[in-house]
C-alpha cells in the first residue's frame, strides 16, 4: 500500500512539472490544447511570434493580443500544489525521526565525532565518550554549508533553463530556415514547371505550324494533277466510245485526243512534293533547381592562444586597433594608445615596435595598418592637428606620407596590390548628418577616385541606400572587390576593383550585423566580419549569405586578419589582446547536396 501511495505520489509530481524548465509550475497557464507550461516559460518561447507550437503536442496555437498572460490559469494545478505544499508541512510538523538501528528510539542527538545523528541507545552503545549537540544546533552549524551546495544546484539549474531556452530559440530558427528552404524549393521548382510548360507549347505550336504547312503543300499538289487525270481519263474514254462507232465523230475525237496528249507531254513528270516533316530531339538532362547547403553552427572554435595585455612595455597593448599578417607569418598591430607598431609572431612572440613617427618626431596615433605588395606597411592614423596615410618600412622606416582631410573619425587602410592602389575609408560631418567614402590614392599621394559617397548631381533611387554613413575598415579579395564595414548603416557595402557598386549585406537574424567593424577575406572569398554590436566574429559567403559563428568568446573583438595558413587573428579592445585561432575552418563545413539529373536537389 505504501509503495501505491508512493508511485501516486510521483505521477503527481511529474503532473506537476513544466516540460519546459522541467521545473514545478510558476503561474501555470493552460493552453486550448489542454496541455499547461509555466507563464515565464511561455513568454521565452513565443517572444516575437503571434502563433506557435504546443511544445508537447506540436498543434499551433495563437497567442492572445494580450500576450500569454491571458492564457487561463490552470486552477487544477495551482490547487494540487497548494494542497500538496500544506500536506508536507504538516509531515514535516508531524514526522517523528527515529532510529535506523533502533527503530522505537527518536533521534535526539548529533555525534561530532562520528558525524551522524545518533538516539539515546545509539549513545550508550558506540557513543558513550563522544561529544554530541542537540539536532537543532547540528542543523544551524551545518546550514551554511548546506547552503553553498543549494546555490551551486540552483545555479547549475539556471544554467540548464538557459540552455532548454537556447534550444527552444535554436528549434524555431531551424524551422523557419526550414520554412524558407522549403520556400525557396517551391518557387524554383514552380518557375522551372512554368518554363517547361511554355517551352512545351512552344514546341507544339512549332509542330502544328510545320504541319499546316506540309498539308497545304499537298493539297495544292493533289488538286493539280487530280484535276489533269479527270480530263485526260475522261479523253481516253471518249475515244474508246467512238472508236467502237467508226464514223465521223470518231475521225474527230482523234484530234481532239491528239491536242489532249500533246497539251500533257508538254508539263514535267509529276516529283514528290518536298515536305519538312518536325522532329523532336528531347534533352536528357533535367536542370538543376539549386542546392541544399547543409552548414555547421559549431561555435566550439578553440582560441589556441592569446597575448598582449594591457601596458606599455614591448609586448603589451592599449586599444589594439587593427591586425594585419604578411606573407612571411608576421602579426603586425596598430597599437593605438601606444602610438606604435608591434610585431609579432603567429606564436605570439614579441619581434619588435616602432613608433609612429610622422616627420620631425612627432607621432600618430595609429588607426588601421595594412601589408602592400612589397612588404611595406601602410599606417593610417591622427595627430592633434592633422591626420595622414604613412607607408613604412617593417623596421618604422617613413617611405612616403599622404596628407588627409582632417576629420576627426576613424579611418581604416587597405591595400590593392595588383593595381597599387591604396584605399581609404572617410567620413565627414557630425552624429546627425555622416557621409562616408572611400577614396583610392596612388602611393605618391594622387587621387583616383572617391566612391560611395554623397552624389552630387541627381542620382537613381538606389544611390541613396548604397551611400556610406561611417565606413571604417576595408578589405580587398583575391579578385579586386572591395569589402567595407559600416558601422552607421549596420552593413557592407561591396564594389568591384573599378569602385562599382555591387551589393551590401547585413539585415536581421543569424548573422545580422550591428556596429561591424574588422573584416577580412579567405581564399575562397568567404568574408569574416567582426561584429561590434554583438562581440561575435562571423563568417558570410562571397554573396553575403550568413554561413556560421566562428566565435562569440570574446569580449570586444575589433580587429580581424587571416594568415597565408588559415590562422584566424583578432583583437580584443576590453582586454587589449591578440588572439590566434588554429583550428578556425575558414571555409564553412557544410554538404552540397545536389545532382545533374535530379529536380530535388
Amino acid at each position: 500500500m505504501a509503495a501505491a501511495s508512493s508511485s501516486l505520489g510521483t505521477q503527481i509530481q511529474e503532473d506537476l512539472t513544466c516540460s519546459i524548465c522541467l521545473g514545478l509550475f510558476s503561474r501555470p497557464k493552460v493552453l486550448p490544447c489542454q496541455h499547461t507550461f509555466c507563464q515565464d516559460c511561455l513568454q521565452h518561447l513565443t517572444v516575437g511570434q503571434t502563433t506557435f507550437q504546443c511544445p508537447v503536442c506540436r498543434k499551433q496555437v495563437r497567442k492572445p493580443p494580450q500576450g500569454v498572460q491571458a492564457f487561463p490559469n490552470n486552477l487544477l494545478v495551482t490547487s494540487l500544489q497548494t494542497r500538496i505544499q500544506e500536506d508536507d508541512k504538516k509531515k514535516v510538523e508531524l514526522k517523528k525521526d527515529l532510529c535506523p538501528l533502533h527503530p522505537s528510539e527518536e533521534i535526539k542527538l548529533y555525534c561530532q565525532e562520528c558525524n551522524v545523528p545518533v538516539c539515546n541507545e545509539c549513545l550508550d552503545n558506540k557513543h558513550s565518550s563522544h561529544s554530541t549537540i542537540s539536532l537543532k544546533k547540528a542543523a544551524e552549524e551545518r546550514k551554511a554549508s548546506v547552503q553553498v551546495l543549494i546555490d551551486e544546484g540552483r545555479n547549475n539549474v539556471a544554467t540548464y533553463h538557459a540552455f532548454i531556452e537556447s534550444l527552444i530559440d535554436n528549434e524555431k530558427t531551424l524551422k523557419e530556415q526550414k520554412q524558407q528552404t522549403s520556400n525557396g524549393i517551391m518557387e524554383a521548382y514552380n518557375q522551372m514547371v512554368q518554363k517547361l510548360t511554355e517551352s512545351r507549347d512552344y514546341l507544339l505550336s512549332r509542330v502544328e505550324e510545320n504541319d499546316k504547312e506540309n498539308m497545304e503543300m499537298i493539297r495544292k499538289e493533289k488538286g493539280r494533277f487530280l484535276f489533269d487525270s479527270r480530263e485526260l481519263s475522261a479523253a481516253c474514254d471518249q475515244a474508246e466510245e467512238e472508236m467502237k462507232t467508226g464514223g465521223v465523230e470518231f475521225l474527230q475525237q482523234e484530234t481532239i485526243l491528239t491536242g489532249v496528249m500533246a497539251m500533257h507531254r508538254g508539263k514535267t513528270a509529276p516529283t514528290p512534293v518536298q515536305t519538312q516533316p518536325a522532329a523532336f530531339h528531347p534533352t536528357h538532362s533535367v536542370p538543376v533547381l539549386g542546392h541544399v547547403m547543409v552548414q555547421s553552427h559549431s561555435q566550439t572554435q578553440t582560441q589556441a592562444l592569446t597575448f598582449g595585455g594591457q601596458g606599455t612595455k614591448p609586448g603589451k597593448l592599449q586599444f589594439p586597433a587593427s591586425v594585419t599578417v604578411s606573407e612571411q607569418g608576421e602579426i603586425f598591430v596598430a597599437d593605438r594608445w601606444n602610438q606604435r607598431i608591434q610585431a609579432f609572431t603567429l606564436q605570439g612572440t614579441f619581434i619588435h615596435q616602432f613608433p609612429t613617427v610622422v616627420s620631425g618626431g612627432q607621432k600618430m596615433e595609429p588607426n588601421n595598418v595594412a601589408v602592400d605588395g612589397k612588404g611595406n606597411l601602410w599606417v593610417v592614423g591622427e595627430t592633434k592637428l592633422a591626420e595622414f596615410a604613412v607607408q613604412y618600412t617593417k623596421q618604422g622606416r617613413v617611405v612616403t606620407k599622404i596628407d588627409l582631410q582632417k576629420t576627426g573619425w576613424v579611418r581604416g587602410v587597405a591595400v590593392d596590390s595588383r593595381r597599387n592602389h591604396i584605399l581609404i575609408t572617410q567620413t565627414t560631418g557630425n552624429w546627425d548628418n555622416l557621409h562616408g567614402e572611400v577614396r583610392v590614392f596612388r602611393p605618391d599621394g594622387t587621387l583616383v577616385r572617391a566612391m560611395g559617397g554623397k552624389k552630387n548631381s541627381l542620382a537613381s533611387l538606389v544611390s541613396r541606400q548604397q551611400r556610406m554613413k561611417h565606413p571604417w575598415y576595408i578589405t580587398v579579395d583575391g579578385g579586386g572587390n572591395i569589402f567595407v564595414s559600416d558601422c552607421g548603416n549596420h552593413c557592407i557595402h561591396v564594389y568591384n576593383e573599378d569602385g562599382q557598386f555591387l551589393f551590401q549585406f547585413g539585415g536581421s537574424g543569424d548573422g545580422q550585423l550591428q556596429g561591424p567593424m574588422g573584416l577580412c577575406t579567405d581564399r575562397t572569398g568567404n568574408v569574416i566580419v567582426v561584429n561590434g554590436g554583438n562581440s561575435r566574429v562571423e563568417m558570410f559567403d562571397k554573396t553575403g549569405r550568413f554561413l556560421q559563428h566562428i566565435t562569440t568568446d570574446l569580449a570586444q573583438p575589433c580587429a580581424v586578419a587571416i594568415a597565408t595558413q588559415g590562422q584566424l587573428v583578432v583583437s580584443d579592445l576590453k582586454s587589449h589582446t591578440i588572439n590566434v585561432m588554429y583550428n578556425t575552418t575558414v571555409k564553412t563545413d557544410q554538404e552540397d547536396y545536389s545532382g545533374d539529373q535530379c529536380l530535388y536537389t
